[in-house]
């Protein structure tokens, strides 16, 4: 355990489904009757009940030293009224923390939404805006019984703040 912490920044790109991948999709509107494609949100949600709901969030800064993870299931996220967001995520992996080196940031535009990948880390969502509305869809138990969370502080002695690029 460091005693001392350390700000670390992480420059915010933009989002596309190739610099996404190691963590999820990418989904963009596609025409109305397209047949199911590898380009649909790819959902892991049979291990429980689904649940789809709209989260008001408060704005809460950039800054961030805790990283979560759900090993049970997919999470799609996205906000309401095209608002833009940010996300910071590391690759799922068996450790109990992903390395700092493996965080990246993102920046979402309001015309899309993310599915993380089953184990992907996640801080966020992070806005400037006052609050935004995000959809969720995740298990119905998720955050009780599936909320697998790294303190950064303690692992490594930092705390990341996400820029813009």
């Amino acid at each position: 355990m460091s005693s001392s912490v350390s700000l670390q920044s992480l420059i915010a790109q933009p989002i596309t489904a190739k610099a996404f991948q190691p963590y999820g999709q990418v989904i963009f509107a596609s025409q109305d009757g397209n047949a199911y494609d590898a380009a649909d949100a790819q959902l892991q949600l049979d291990r429980g009940i689904p649940r789809f709901y709209i989260m008001r969030l408060q704005q809460r800064g950039r800054k961030f030293s805790r990283i979560t993870r759900h090993q049970q299931c997919t999470q799609c996220l996205g906000s309401l009224e095209g608002k833009p967001w940010l996300i910071a995520v590391a690759p799922p992996g068996s450790a109990t923390c992903p390395l700092p080196e493996a965080i990246a940031a993102f920046h979402i535009p309001g015309n899309c939404f993310i599915k993380l990948n089953v184990g992907t880390w996640h801080a966020g969502p992070y806005f400037d805006p006052e609050w935004i509305d995000f959809y969720n869809l995740e298990l119905s138990d998720t955050n009780l019984v599936d909320h697998d969370t790294c303190d950064l502080k303690a692992a490594y002695g930092l705390e990341f703040l996400i820029a813009n690029s």
